[in-house]
């Protein structure tokens, strides 16, 4: 009887198919089907992180808006005196506190679009008391080392120290409040939803239409209240960013954004009265080292406790003009002396070119806080 060599279970159940054979060394493997592309409507508007940024910040400044305009009209109906302005706490209040409901709604609906929360617009922070505070201890000491020497030079005189009162107190509070609600909405805005934002979907080019495109408006607008301090930050972004975009350096795209949201910081606060270019070009610049501390901490908390402090010891604590508006209730009272570029005339400080070394000393501060910390991440 003839022996017979029987193959192999899986030969036969291969049935002869070769595609149904077990792979052999050497052999070819079917190359996989690329995944179908998205369709181009789609592509428009989606991109690998969902909602594409433009689309974000576009939605984000229609919805902002609208609500403004709601919030402002409400204010209006039932307080007519707000329609004459006046630089009092409790105007300035009511003054920041919509904008401030306006952001806060905004960046709600845009963050259920994006599948975020709030939070994660560089809002999370393991130790956000911390940084807010050491901000606020680091924005009063700048601003008073930059009032010190405007003093020392005889650029700024104070007048009489008012004695303490229950109306005194009122007003501490309720510039307290003010300040508050304009650093969470400044830095909500431009710190925190839109850098966040640009940081995820911008690259140089499109960082310099931006560019273009702030520069263009300010042109248009420009009433003599600084135009000159935004082109100059823009300016001096150019080269950094440029150098970053051609070493494909991983952090570029934050710079970029960077760049481009302090630009629109300065050009924002051309709608104050009384500005300069000084004072422009310095809003600008503490606009950049704010996103620097975003950098270093990982979040906005310490640009937060920075800006409301500085503001406060300006208006409330030292009584100096800011941004032009001359406050009321304030502890000291204080007016400028001498040459213009140096005192800062109705600016206030901020329109003196010493806010430089402050701007500086600010920046220094900072990095000695948190020298031995290692740069965030940031997304």
């Amino acid at each position: 009887m003839d022996s017979q060599v029987l193959p192999p279970a899986s030969a036969n159940a291969s049935n002869g198919n070769p595609a149904l054979s077990p792979a052999q060394p050497g052999d070819s493997m079917p190359a996989s089907a690329p995944p179908p592309r998205a369709p181009l409507g789609t592509r428009i508007f989606l991109g690998p992180d969902g909602l594409r940024a433009g689309w974000s910040v576009t939605l984000f400044g229609i919805f902002y808006f609208l609500i403004l305009v709601f919030g402002a009209m409400v204010a209006f109906a039932f307080d007519r005196s707000l329609l004459n302005f006046h630089f009092t706490p409790g105007n300035a209040l009511i003054a920041e506190a919509i904008p401030l409901f306006a952001i806060l709604v905004a960046g709600y609906i845009l963050s259920r679009l994006e599948r975020r929360t709030l939070l994660d617009y560089y809002l999370r922070s393991a130790r956000p008391v911390s940084e807010f505070f050491w901000g606020a201890a680091t924005g009063f000491l700048a601003l008073s080392a930059l009032v010190g020497a405007l003093t020392a030079g005889g650029w700024l005189r104070f007048g009489h120290t008012p004695a303490f009162s229950l109306s005194l107190a009122r007003s501490c509070i309720l510039w307290t409040v003010a300040f508050l609600f304009t650093a969470l909405f400044e830095e909500g805005s431009f710190r925190c939803y839109l850098q966040f934002t640009l940081t995820r979907g911008l690259n140089f080019w499109w960082a310099l239409a931006a560019q273009g495109l702030i520069c263009a408006i300010t042109l248009l607008r420009d009433n003599g209240l600084g135009g000159y301090g935004v082109y100059a930050i823009v300016a001096l972004g150019l080269v950094p960013c440029l150098l970053l975009h051609l070493r494909r350096a991983s952090s570029s795209s934050f710079w970029q954004a960077a760049w481009v949201t302090s630009a629109a910081f300065g050009a924002f606060h051309t709608g104050n009265a009384g500005e300069n270019s000084i004072g422009i070009f310095a809003a600008a610049a503490i606009g950049f080292v704010f996103c620097v501390s975003i950098r270093v901490t990982g979040s906005a908390w310490w640009a937060i406790g920075c800006h409301a402090a500085w503001d406060w010891a300006e208006t409330f604590f030292y009584g100096t003009a800011n941004s032009g508006n001359i406050p009321q209730g304030s502890l000291f009272t204080s007016s400028p002396a001498g040459r213009v570029f140096l005192s800062g005339g109705a600016v206030g400080p901020e329109g003196s070119l010493l806010v430089i070394p402050a701007l500086l000393l600010l920046l220094g501060l900072l990095f000695l806080l948190y020298a031995r910390k290692q740069p965030a991440a940031v997304s």
